[in-house]
C-alpha cells in the first residue's frame, strides 16, 4: 500500500511538473489533537503547533501539493479516577502531507477558494509524559480540508484521521488513533 502510494504520487508529480505553475508556500499554524481511546478517563485536544512548507504544482484547476512540517501535537488526559492525576502529552515529529486539490475559482485571480484531500505520514521524533518506546515510529493518516488564497497570503484548515494506532505494544498501553484539526497560514511565492 505504501509503495503504491509513493509510486502514484511520484508519477503524478512528474507529470504535473512538466507543465505546472509552481508556488512555494512557507507556513505556520496551530493544531488540535485528541486520541481515540478514553479508558479510565478522557483525552482532550490541546493547542499544538506546526511550521514548514509545501510546493503547489497546479495545472488548470487541479493541483498537487507535497509538503514537510515539524509538528508538535498536544493532548490532555483527564482521569476519571481521583487517585490518578491529569497528564499533558506532547508528541513531536515530522509530518509529510501529499495533497491533491481543486481550485474552485480562477487560481490566477486575487481571491481563490480550494478544497483538498490527501494522505500523510507522521514520523515520531520526541514525546513528553509518554514513553517513546511504547509508540510506533510512523503514523499514517488521511485528511480533507479547504483553503482560501488572498493575493500573496493563504489560510488552510483540515481534519486528519489516523489510519494506524500509534501504540506499538497494545498490551502495555493503548491510546488509540490520533484525530487532528490543522489550521495554518502563510505566503504564496509564485515562481
Amino acid at each position: 500500500m505504501r509503495k503504491l502510494f509513493i509510486l502514484l504520487s511520484a508519477l503524478l508529480f512528474g507529470t504535473m511538473m512538466a507543465q505546472a505553475q509552481i508556488v512555494i508556500k512557507p507556513a505556520a499554524g496551530v493544531n488540535f489533537t485528541d486520541l481515540s481511546k478514553d479508558e479510565g478517563g478522557e483525552f482532550k485536544a490541546r493547542v499544538g503547533w506546526q511550521i514548514g512548507g509545501s510546493i503547489m504544482l497546479s495545472k488548470d484547476r487541479v493541483y498537487l501539493e507535497p509538503g514537510v512540517f515539524y509538528v508538535q501535537k498536544s493532548t490532555k488526559f483527564e482521569s476519571s479516577n481521583s487517585s490518578v492525576s491529569d497528564v499533558d502529552f506532547n508528541i513531536s515529529g515530522i509530518r509529510v502531507p501529499v495533497t491533491i486539490g481543486v481550485n474552485l475559482l480562477d487560481e490566477k485571480s486575487t481571491v481563490n477558494v480550494r478544497i483538498f484531500g490527501g494522505g500523510s505520514a507522521f514520523v515520531l521524533t520526541n514525546t513528553k509524559n509518554l514513553d517513546k518506546d511504547f509508540l510506533k515510529n510512523a503514523d499514517w493518516g488521511v485528511y480533507a480540508g479547504a483553503g482560501l488564497d488572498i493575493s500573496l497570503f493563504f489560510l488552510d484548515a483540515s481534519y486528519e484521521w489516523s489510519l494506524t494506532d500509534i501504540s506499538d505494544d497494545l498490551d502495555r498501553i493503548d491510546v488509540g488513533k490520533t484525530r487532528s484539526i490543522f489550521v495554518q497560514a502563510g505566503f504564496r511565492i509564485k515562481l
